[in-house]
C-alpha cells in the first residue's frame, strides 16, 4: 500500500492540495532542503571560527629573506675558508709546489666534470693533407677522443721537420677564439689572430689547431649553451669536453714519431685565452702558455653583475676557488704569459692588470720571475706575435 506524507502546513503553501506529494519525491525534496540548510551555516563557520590574516601582512618576511640570501652569497664569494684548506703552497722548490697544488687541481677537475665520462674510442686518428706552401704541409686531423665524439683541426708540419734526418719536434697548440675557428685563424691573413698559427710552424714547430663549438649552421645560435647545459645535467661541461679535445688529442699526437712529447706549448686568444689557462692548469705536459684577451675579464663582470659571466664559466667555485690569479697556480712552476691589449676593452685589461700581482707571486717566491709574463702591448684585441713568440722560443 502506498502511503502518502503530509508536510506540516508551516513548511509548505497554504493550498491544501500541494500539502500531500508522494513519498519518493518527499524524501528528495526533503534531504535537499536537509543538505542545503546544513551546508550553508559550516562554510560560514569555518570563516568565523578559523585564524585568519591579511596575506600582505606577511610581504616584508619574503623582502628579508631575499635579503639573506643576497648576503649570503655575497658572503660565501668572500669567503678564502676553503680555498686555504684546499691550497696550502709550499715554497721550499718547483717540484714541492707542484705538489701542494694537487688538492686544488683534483677539485677543479671535480668541479668541470673532467675528464668527460666514456670510454676512449679505439680507433686510430686520420690526417689528411689538405695542402702545402714553403713553410710547412697542412693536414685535416680527426682524432677520436670519446664515444662518438672527435677533436677535429688542423695539424701542420713545418718544412723544417720533414727535412730533418732525426729527432723530434716541438709541439703548439693554437687555440682559436669565440666564434672562430682554425681556418679564421690561420688562412687571408688570421684577421685579429695574426701570427698566432703560422709563426708557430715559421719558427719550426709543429701546430695542432683543433676546433671548439660555437655558431653552427643549422643549429640554433646559442648551440654552446644548450649543449652546455644538457651536458651539466650528466655529470660533465663543455669547458670538460673541450679541454678533453686538447689534452686527449695531445696523448694521440705524441705517439707520432715527429713530435717531441717534452716540448709542448699552448697559445689562445680571447676565448682560447681562456683555455690556454685552463688546459695547462690540467696538463702538467704543457711546459708554457699564452693566454691573450682573457685573463681578469670573468671576475670584472662578476664584481658589476654577477649573472654577467657566460654560463659556460660558471662551474661550481668559479669565483671562490678559481679565480684566474689563483687559476695560474696550478700552471706554475711552468711558464705562463698573459696578454692585454692598451686598446682593447677596458673589461678585457684592468681587472686582469689587478689581480696580475697575485699571480705573478707564486713565481717570484720561487725565484722563478722570469716564467711570469703579464703584458699589456700596444694594441686592441689581438694576438701579440712579438711577445708570445718571444716568451715561448725562451721558455720551449
Amino acid at each position: 500500500m502506498i502511503q502518502e506524507y503530509t508536510f506540516p502546513s508551516s513548511s509548505w503553501d497554504t493550498d491544501s492540495s500541494m500539502k500531500t506529494i508522494p513519498p519518493a519525491l518527499a524524501f528528495a525534496v526533503a534531504l535537499t532542503v536537509s543538505v542545503t540548510a546544513s551546508a550553508q551555516p559550516a562554510a560560514a563557520d569555518s570563516q568565523k571560527h578559523y585564524f585568519n590574516q591579511n596575506v600582505g601582512d606577511s610581504n616584508p618576511l619574503r623582502t628579508e629573506q631575499a635579503r639573506e640570501l643576497d648576503q649570503y652569497a655575497r658572503t660565501l664569494a668572500a669567503d678564502t675558508t676553503i680555498l686555504n684548506r684546499l691550497f696550502v703552497p709550499d715554497y721550499s722548490s718547483g717540484t714541492a709546489f707542484e705538489k701542494s697544488t694537487q688538492p686544488l687541481r683534483k677539485e677543479f677537475c671535480r668541479s668541470i666534470g673532467y675528464p668527460p665520462p666514456g670510454k676512449r674510442p679505439d680507433r686510430q686518428a686520420s690526417f689528411k693533407q689538405i695542402g702545402q706552401d714553403n713553410i710547412g704541409t697542412y693536414y685535416r686531423a680527426m682524432l677520436p677522443i670519446l664515444p662518438g665524439v672527435h677533436s677535429e683541426g688542423l695539424y701542420i708540419i713545418p718544412k723544417s721537420t720533414e727535412k730533418a734526418v732525426a729527432g723530434r719536434t716541438p709541439l703548439v697548440v693554437s687555440m682559436h677564439g669565440g666564434g672562430g675557428s682554425p681556418e679564421v685563424a690561420l688562412f687571408n691573413g688570421g684577421a685579429n689572430y695574426n701570427d698566432m698559427v703560422r709563426g708557430a710552424v715559421k719558427r719550426g714547430y709543429i701546430v695542432y689547431a683543433p676546433q671548439h663549438l660555437f655558431r653552427v649552421d643549422g643549429f640554433p645560435q646559442d648551440i654552446r649553451r644548450q649543449i652546455d647545459d644538457r651536458l651539466r645535467l650528466v655529470g660533465t661541461s663543455i669547458t670538460a669536453v673541450e679541454i678533453a679535445k686538447i689534452t686527449f688529442a695531445i696523448d694521440e699526437l705524441i705517439k707520432r714519431p715527429e713530435v717531441d712529447a717534452d716540448r709542448i706549448a699552448m697559445v689562445g686568444l680571447s676565448y682560447g685565452g681562456y683555455y690556454a689557462q685552463m688546459t695547462p692548469a690540467i696538463d702538467q705536459r704543457i711546459k708554457v702558455s699564452v693566454s691573450s684577451c682573457y685573463f681578469g675579464v670573468q671576475e670584472g663582470r662578476y664584481e658589476k653583475d654577477e649573472l654577467s659571466i657566460p654560463s659556460d664559466f660558471r662551474f661550481m667555485n668559479r669565483i671562490t676557488l678559481f679565480n684566474d690569479a689563483d687559476m695560474v697556480a696550478l700552471i706554475c712552476p711552468r711558464a705562463h704569459q698573459i696578454q692585454a691589449g692598451s686598446r682593447d676593452n677596458a673589461s678585457h685589461r684592468d681587472k686582469g692588470s689587478d689581480i696580475a700581482p697575485r699571480a705573478a707571486a707564486f713565481y717570484e717566491k720561487l725565484d722563478l720571475d722570469d716564467r711570469f709574463q703579464h703584458v699589456v702591448f700596444e694594441g686592441g684585441h689581438e694576438f701579440h706575435d712579438a711577445s708570445a713568440w718571444t716568451f715561448v722560443e725562451k721558455h720551449l
